[in-house]
């Protein structure tokens, strides 16, 4: 192994055991509190949890070993499945995100008619809607044995090894990456920018009524003014940092990868095999930033998994205490005898 595929094979790794640890964090909060339950955000959440634990295990392992070893892992079964899967979650991911921005836009600018219009009922059709939509293209491309490993990559993933399939191939995964990625991509950005425009008319709103009040405190203390204009700015660059980090992942995680598969249609241009590797690094990326960026960093996902952890060294503390007391009385008890 090069020195370049010793990095990229720790790096997968790294990616692996975060991924891992984040994603089962969330899924622990969200069995543990009954108020992440109760919400509609916390189904299409869930959903996007378990499309990221799923890749995180069957996935990212024969990535690694398809980088070690320079060759398919596994018979040709594991490596179709293994194809079938990364297709049908990195759709069904996608789609997941998109959905979350519907509710944030619903929830920002429909605030009196959110409940109506999202109920549970509508989140169970919108997630029937994401798995009926991304496990229509594997289906497809199995169907057509356009799976496989592609040494590119060094995964197992959409692959056509029939030059007489070029056309047809090349057309399919046109629609497929405008389907998925394009289409999330829109989505996300109509959603997300509505949203940002209805925060900034309330943050200039606030602004309004905190300087008309700043003006009629002729008293107030210049250090609490100046506290009030300091809240007051990052109030207005709180929203913006939000909806980038969004946007942003998105397009930084998945744009890298699916240009990079795009590109490859052309017999024209030549990919270096390390940048296939990043880029689809890029790509597992996502499923480590969006624990993060969807749950974790949220102050309910805080205070949950906060408390599951005190929960638990306050269990382990008292085990303890009692393991401790029981060996003095024992001592006790053979010095008495």
């Amino acid at each position: 192994m090069s020195i370049w595929e010793v990095i990229l094979a720790f790096v997968v790794v790294v990616l692996m055991l975060v991924a891992l640890l984040a994603n089962v964090l969330v899924l622990m909060c969200f069995l543990y509190s009954a108020d992440i339950r109760k919400q509609v955000p916390g189904l299409f959440i869930l959903n996007l949890t378990f499309c990221n634990l799923l890749m995180t295990v069957s996935n990212m392992p024969l990535t690694l070993a398809g980088i070690i070893f320079k060759s398919q892992p596994g018979g040709d079964q594991i490596c179709h499945i293994v194809g079938f899967l990364e297709t049908f979650l990195t759709t069904n991911s996608m789609l997941s995100m998109a959905a979350l921005s519907i509710d944030r836009w619903i929830a920002v600018v429909f605030p009196l008619s959110y409940h109506s219009k999202m109920r549970y009922r509508d989140a169970a059709l919108i997630l029937s809607y994401t798995w009926l939509h991304s496990v229509s293209f594997p289906i497809v491309a199995a169907s057509l044995s356009w799976v496989g490993f592609h040494h590119l990559y060094a995964s197992c993933t959409l692959y056509n090894k029939r030059p007489e399939d070029r056309t047809q191939f090349v057309i399919f995964t046109g629609v497929f990456h405008t389907l998925s990625f394009l289409l999330s991509l829109i989505v996300l950005c109509f959603t997300y920018l509505k949203v940002l425009k209805v925060a900034r008319f309330h943050c200039k709103r606030i602004d309004v009524i905190t300087m008309q009040t700043l003006v009629l405190l002729v008293d107030i203390h210049p250090s609490v003014r100046e506290r009030c204009l300091e809240e007051q700015k990052r109030r207005r660059q709180r929203a913006t940092k939000k909806i980038s980090t969004f946007i942003g992942t998105f397009i930084l995680c998945f744009a890298p990868y699916v240009i990079t598969r795009l590109v490859e249609l052309s017999s024209v241009v030549h990919i270096n095999s390390h940048w296939g590797i990043i880029s689809k690094c890029l790509a597992y990326s996502k499923v480590v930033s969006d624990p993060f960026v969807y749950s974790l960093l949220r102050h309910q996902y805080k205070k949950t998994w906060k408390d599951i952890i005190n929960k638990i060294l306050k269990r382990s503390s008292i085990n303890s205490s009692a393991l401790t007391s029981e060996s003095h009385n024992q001592n006790i008890l053979q010095l008495n005898e």
